[in-house]
């Protein structure tokens, strides 16, 4: 029936799991991949010195959600810089790794080696320096499907596969978003709200001396201009929604 399917399909996903944690597991030395090969993560989630969930991965489905909000309350909860690294919560361990503001979270129920699960944090926050180039907040969010993709790579079913960056770097498809440096120099291109000022949009002074048609044009060919309009309006409203101005 059903049922034999789905539990088919899981001792598959799990000796998948295991093969492909005999074939790959870059990054970690050998005792590191003794005690790995034996432990299961249930949850990967990234989170924000104000509680935000940016990134959140659930690989077995045994857990709740609300282990997220559980562990934030528990990190918050104690004097600043004094929380543990490991912290157990109804036979749930969390690991955290803090990195700048951000939190880096595993859940297991195994009894797990907490050096191989701070080492995996570790090389999480690595991997994600070498793909997007740096890890912060802005940069999560810019690139949440490609870290994601990352953890679908370095994780099937909980196990570890590779947190090699040269392993990993051959199956990340998505191009990475990279942020730009700030410059007071864009600052003159910014107005009222953060909106582009009109000179943001103002053709460069040489504009003018281009051909509008290239020389290259043929006889019967069709040639277009595509002028944009750019208009300002001032209005005062009432507090009853009609203009005054």
């Amino acid at each position: 029936g059903s049922e034999q399917v789905a539990r088919w399909g899981r001792g598959r996903a799990r000796e998948r799991a295991g093969a492909r944690w005999g074939q790959t597991c870059a990054g970690f030395g050998s005792g590191a991949r003794a005690a790995a090969a034996a432990m299961m993560m249930s949850q990967v989630f990234i989170l924000s010195a104000r509680g935000d969930h940016l990134i959140y991965k659930d690989f077995r489905g045994e857990e709740q959600k609300d282990a997220v909000d559980i562990f934030y309350q528990k990190v918050t909860g104690l004097p600043k810089g004094q929380a543990p690294v490991v912290m157990h919560h109804q036979g749930l361990h969390y690991v955290h790794l803090r990195q700048n503001t951000l939190y880096l979270v595993v859940t297991t129920r195994d009894n797990p080696s907490p050096f191989t699960l701070i080492h995996f944090l570790s090389r999480l926050a690595g991997l994600i320096k070498d793909h997007c180039g740096s890890l912060s907040e802005k940069t999560l969010r810019m690139n949440f499907a490609l870290v994601y993709e990352l953890l679908d790579e370095m994780l099937d079913f909980g196990y570890i596969q590779s947190t090699s960056t040269d392993v990993l770097k051959n199956f990340i498809q998505t191009q990475p978003v990279i942020s730009k440096p700030f410059s007071l120099f864009e600052l003159s291109n910014i107005g009222l709200f953060g909106a582009d000022t009109q000179q943001s949009k103002v053709a460069p002074g040489h504009a003018a001396s281009r051909p509008a048609v290239g020389g290259n044009c043929t006889q019967g060919s069709k040639t277009e201009i595509f002028v944009d309009v750019i208009e300002r309006l001032t209005v005062v409203i009432a507090a009853n929604k009609s203009a005054l101005v």
